[in-house]
This record gives C-alpha cells, structure tokens and sequence, in this order.
C-alpha cells in the first residue's frame, strides 16, 4: 500500500508544529491580489493543523505547469530557501495532480501538500463521532486514487522493481484496487449511518427546522450558544465543529429546531462535499437558513459569494434566508478612525444597513455576538420567520403563532 501517505495510515499529515512555506500562482484564472488573500487564508488552515508559516512564494504563469506547478526555476528557488532554512512543509494553495506533488517532492527533499490534502487533514483532526470519521476517511481515500501512480515515482519501496525501474504497474495496480475496495466499503458503511440520519430526523416531528451556515470561523457555533442558551464548542480555528448540533429552542411558546453546521471554505475539497452529503443534508432539508457572515473580514462578500454558490450546488439556495451580519464591534474597529465623528460613524452604518436591507429585501440583522449586541433583535427577527413558516405549514396549530 501507498506506504508515504501518513494521511491514509496515521490520519495526520502534520506533525506537531512543524515550518511550512506557502507557495501560489498568479495565472488568467487568479488576480495577484486574489492569489494573497488565498494564501492568507491557507496560513490560517496551516495553524489550524499545527503548522507554522515562515514564508510565501508567489508565481505568476499563464497557467500551471503540467510537471513542477510552477516552473523550473521557481521550484528551485523554493528549493534553495528550504535548504537553508531548514523547511520540513511546503503547501501549495492549488489541487496538484499526483505526478506534480512526486515532482516536487523529489525536487525539494520535503513532504510537499496542497490545500486540498491540507483540509483534509484538519477534517481528519476535527472528526470526533463514527459518522464524521468515516466520511473524513472516504474523502482521503477519493484524494488519494487518482494521484496512487504519480505519487509512487518518488517513493522508494524495498522490493520494488530492478534497478530504476520503480515499482511495477503490478503493485500499482495492486494498491489501486486495494483503495477501491476501501472506497466501497466505507461508502456502504456511511449508507448505514445515513439511514439512522434519516431516521432521526424523521422522529423530530412537526417542528420547523431553521440551520446555522456561513463561511467557517464567522461565529455560528457561538450565535447557536446564545439562540439555544446550551454550550457548543467554539474555537478561533477554522472548521472547529464538523458534527452538525441540534437543539429545541423555544421562544414565546413557539418551539423550532436549531442546528449548527459545518463551515464552508473557497476551493472546499469536491470529494468533502460528496462525503458529507448527510451532514449537509441539515441544510438540504431545513425550512429556514441563516446565514452569518464575519462583516469584519476584508474578504466578506467573496465569502459570501462561496456560500451562496455551495448552498446552490447542494440545491438549498431556493429556503427563506436570514442573513446575520456578525462581528459589528471589529468591523467599527476596523472601519473607523478613533477621531471620527459619532455622527459620521452612524451614517455611514445606516448606509451599510440600508446597501444590504436592499441586497436582502430586509432580511438580514446586524449583531455582535461576542458583545451580546442586537441580540434580542435577532431572536424577533428569528421568532417571526418561524411562525410565518408554521403559518403556511401547518395552518390549523394556532398555538404555534
């Protein structure tokens, strides 16, 4: 079997805190300035996994190149600060194809990932119960399959092949079908897991169903804390939860059901989003979506736009959306000189309430969840959207509205 993949054997690729360099490319599909806010972003998931990051290399190319990604000369020159900084890590911001990363691997002397593979990991980190294990898992496997032979040419196998011929078409084949079986195998075991889903969100009953989604690390896991007064893990990291969380809340005698999400992310992994069908499936199915979004982040409406783009992918994008603009007291913060007048500071927020009251036809509420602002707005908010739905739903339980 693919003996190199720790992702597969020892579920981690990082080990510890180890020095990382980022590297990206510049090309007609990516801005420079796109291409730096990507690779900021990638530090986060690195530290996220326990990886420091010392350094970028950007590479600007009409498109990438088939063999190294970035040339021959930028690898080397990503080669030569490795050497003399000691470099254990290089994470490249784009999927690379199994015969780049055994390109690269070979070039540079280090274990070499991309962002893909990187997710993957924090995933692998974050899975904590037997359904989220196992669709963590199926999506490693579905990484690894099409890279087995590219990955193979770096590798050194005792036993494999005479001279330098590398290890037979035999053994490769031999670990392709091993991966296959594994592949089917875990795909009928989420199966199973998924009937008990199924069947657990059947015996829910009649309550209308509302779920927290957003970009990961906007604040779902809090904002749940508060709506549902009950503790869910929060953390500054990205993808802190994978295991969605539902709760009954109940608010002036109307009772709904609250779930948490997993995060959504630019360039998400295609074989995540299959593995996880029964965790989106949440969303899939819930009446209501509110989606909250970190206001204070440079990037806000790109994120936005990701979530909005995954959540028609997933065919979830036509239910009555509530969007929740977190995090106001670091937009402030961030927005606004400290010598600035009150009196500017409330116009310029009135017309960013206003831009988006229109972009949402006034669906949409301003808070700060860590300052506890605006909260009680929300709830009302929340509340009305809730018997506005028992109301079409179910017009003869007048007691729900």
């Amino acid at each position: 079997m693919y003996r190199n993949s720790t992702v597969i054997e020892n579920k981690q690729i990082i080990q510890g805190e180890e020095r990382a360099i980022l590297v990206g490319l510049v090309h007609n599909q990516q801005t420079e300035t796109q291409v730096r806010e990507y690779l900021a972003e990638l530090a986060f998931l690195a530290e996220t996994a326990g990886a420091m990051a010392e350094k970028i290399f950007i590479q600007k190319l009409p498109k990438p190149d088939s063999r190294t990604f970035v040339g021959k000369g930028k690898l080397e020159e990503i080669r030569q600060y490795v050497v003399s900084k000691g470099i254990n890590l290089v994470i490249f911001d784009d999927e690379l194809t199994g015969s780049q990363i055994g390109n690269i691997s070979e070039a540079l002397g280090v274990k070499t990932i991309d962002r893909s593979d990187l997710i993957l990991d924090i995933f692998a980190r974050r899975a904590k119960t037997a359904q989220a294990k196992v669709q963590v898992e199926l999506a490693q496997y579905q990484y690894i399959l099409p890279r087995l032979k590219g990955m193979w040419k770096h590798l050194e196998r005792q036993g494999g092949g005479i001279g330098s011929r590398g290890p037979g078409e035999t053994e490769i084949e031999t670990d392709r079908r091993i991966v296959k079986d594994k592949i089917s195998l875990l795909r009928k075991r989420l199966q199973e897991i998924d009937k008990q889903a199924v069947t657990q969100r059947k015996d829910r009953g009649t309550y209308i169903r509302v779920a927290l989604v957003g970009y990961t690390n906007v604040g779902k896991s809090t904002i749940m804390t508060i709506l549902s007064k009950s503790e869910v893990f929060a953390e500054n990291k990205l993808f802190a939860t994978l295991d969605t969380t539902t709760r009954k809340v109940v608010y002036e005698q109307t009772p709904f059901l609250l779930s948490d999400t997993v995060g959504f992310i630019r360039k998400l992994p295609h074989h995540l989003v299959e593995s996880f069908k029964s965790t989106l499936d949440e969303v899939r199915e819930a009446d209501c979506l509110l989606h909250v979004v970190d206001i204070s982040h440079p990037a806000y409406e790109d994120q936005m736009g990701v979530v909005n783009k995954t959540l028609q992918e997933i065919k979830a994008f036509d239910k009555p959306i509530l969007t929740i603009f977190n995090k106001m007291d670091l937009y402030e913060q961030n927005t606004f000189d400290p010598w600035l007048d009150d009196e500017v500071k409330q116009d310029l927020l009135s017309q960013l309430k206003r831009r988006w009251e229109h972009e949402t036809n006034n669906s949409c509420v301003f808070i700060s969840a860590i300052e506890r602002r605006n909260i009680d707005e929300l709830r009302d908010t929340i509340l009305k959207k809730v018997k506005e739905l028992y109301q079409i739903r179910y017009p003869y339980l007048t007691q729900f509205y």
